[in-house]
């Protein structure tokens, strides 16, 4: 480590224009985003937390009662997301779809700048580079216009300091118990800073020499209990924690796709990632403190289990791996030979930006953006977005309850037409959730006619291919009133009959 910093003290100044690889990184992340916005907008998730955010507005509390659909009228329903929510329908209503857009891509930017600028005080710059675009890539897989993201710069800025100060041997910062408090209330995620503060304050305290752990202890420890505390100062107390349980243990999540496993069929960063890692840790090139490196398998247990915990796997493990890294690469490597083959730019562009350039960056970066959405303007995709199909079932008159696919469910909630099912699985529970699967893909004829009798559905809005299309084209007592890439729409016009 002592001869890398050496190494770049030795640099020759250049003429660099005040920039650096932090800022390069954000501001190319938000140009490139800007180039395809709708890559943000294609869940549905998007809709119902605008809704969510509007209800709140309009009724200036937070909902604690289901009022968005007709399944389950006035069931518990909490929105635990509740600030994120406020925050995006705030955007919303100044920007529209641009404005969540740019929300999205600017935390986004932030967080790679982040990194980067953790990664640079440990590492050669091309080393920096190459962790932080790996990390981008598989933010990538889940960067959605939705509460997470917002979440990831508070994880960036939680796990960056307490990893700062475990390193230097310093106590741990105080002003993250507010950010915590913020977190909480924000996104669910915040468990997850939880085990990680946790864990990193056992490391920061065996870092220590035997007979000063006590003593290192006893702030740790304190930060500890009273971020847990921070945790549940929220509308919801102590509940906010037993419902992040609650969802990880819920059965249906299988059936969503962002809660399933990883596809190693197609190339993924994830695969990347993990043969990177291998190699590596075969090659003896890095080993981690036994603690970190628990902290990591069970990232990677989490990401290998549910493909959203990709995003969080290659965000987090960067800042617990970065240092050991380092110190084994540099003690066997010949110092420097990175900065050799590449240009003197890499090591100059190191320093932290000067305020001009960040402004100038800033401003330039603003102005491609919005030129580019102007071009080109994000609108939520057509797969979760059937406006065509319920206007032809409005017209067609279409009353009564909605069968609805999962996925139109935001979509809908967003128009004010009560719902069937949407994406709020913790309020339905595993065997409303499985009902509804079984019902859709038809498994027995006979039970889908029992079915949509229990429930006395006036009209379907199915995405093509689904099973109980077919059977609904056949059954008397429902008609086909439209269809189209997106969506089928059956009305029903009698009695549905065996």
């Amino acid at each position: 480590m002592k001869a890398m910093i050496d190494a770049r003290a030795a640099v020759p100044a250049v003429r660099n224009w005040g920039l650096s690889w932090p800022l390069i990184v954000c501001i190319s992340t938000i140009a490139l985003i800007a180039c395809q916005p709708g890559l943000l907008l294609r869940d549905a998730d998007t809709y119902w937390h605008l809704a969510a955010g509007r209800w709140m507005l309009e009724h200036a509390s937070i909902p604690t009662l289901d009022a968005f659909s007709h399944s389950m009228p006035g069931a518990p329903w909490t929105a635990f997301e509740w600030l994120s929510e406020l925050v995006m329908v705030g955007v919303y209503r100044l920007g529209g779809w641009v404005g969540l857009v740019a929300l999205a891509a600017c935390c986004f930017g932030l967080v790679l700048a982040l990194l980067m600028r953790f990664l640079l005080a440990r590492m050669e710059p091309v080393h920096a580079l190459l962790f932080t675009v790996l990390a981008g890539s598989m933010l990538l897989t889940h960067l959605l216009a939705r509460p997470h993201v917002m979440a990831w710069l508070l994880l960036a800025l939680w796990i960056s300091a307490l990893v700062g100060a475990a390193e230097s041997r310093r106590s741990p910062p105080w002003w993250l118990l507010g950010l915590m408090v913020l977190w909480a209330n924000m996104h669910g995620s915040f468990i997850l800073g939880l085990l990680l503060g946790a864990g990193v304050a056992l490391d920061a305290v065996l870092a220590h020499p035997r007979g000063m752990r006590r003593a290192a202890a006893k702030p740790w420890g304190l930060f500890v209990a009273l971020s847990v505390g921070a945790g549940m100062v929220t509308p919801n107390g102590w509940q906010v924690l037993w419902h992040a349980v609650y969802i990880m243990g819920m059965k249906a999540l299988s059936h969503i796709g962002e809660w399933r496993s990883p596809n190693f069929l197609e190339p993924s960063a994830f695969e990347l990632w993990l043969l990177l890692v291998l190699a590596l840790a075969f090659s003896g090139r890095v080993r981690l403190p036994w603690l970190r490196l628990v902290l990591v398998l069970g990232l990677v247990h989490m990401a290998l289990k549910h493909q959203r915990n990709v995003a969080v796997l290659g965000l987090v493990a960067p800042f617990l791996m970065a240092t050991p890294f380092a110190r084994h690469w540099y003690a066997t490597a010949t110092p420097n030979r990175d900065a050799q083959a590449l240009d003197r730019w890499f090591l100059s562009l190191a320093a932290p930006a000067r305020p001009m350039a960040i402004a100038a960056c800033a401003c330039a970066t603003a102005l491609f953006a919005a030129a580019s959405m102007h071009l080109r303007p994000p609108m939520p995709a057509p797969s979760i977005t059937p406006r065509a199909a319920v206007e032809a079932a409005m017209a067609a008159g279409a009353k009564g309850r909605l069968l609805n696919e999962y996925s139109f469910g935001g979509f809908l909630i967003y128009e004010g037409i009560p719902v069937f099912i949407d994406g709020r699985a913790d309020m339905y529970g595993d065997a409303f959730f499985q009902k509804f699967v079984d019902a859709v893909q038809v498994k027995e004829r006979k039970q889908f006619i029992a079915f949509l009798d229990e429930h006395g559905f006036g009209w379907t809005l199915l995405a093509p291919g689904t099973s109980a299309i077919a059977v609904l084209d056949d059954l008397p007592g429902w008609r086909r009133v439209y269809a189209d890439d997106t969506a089928v729409v059956h009305v029903h016009v009698g009695a549905a009959s065996d």
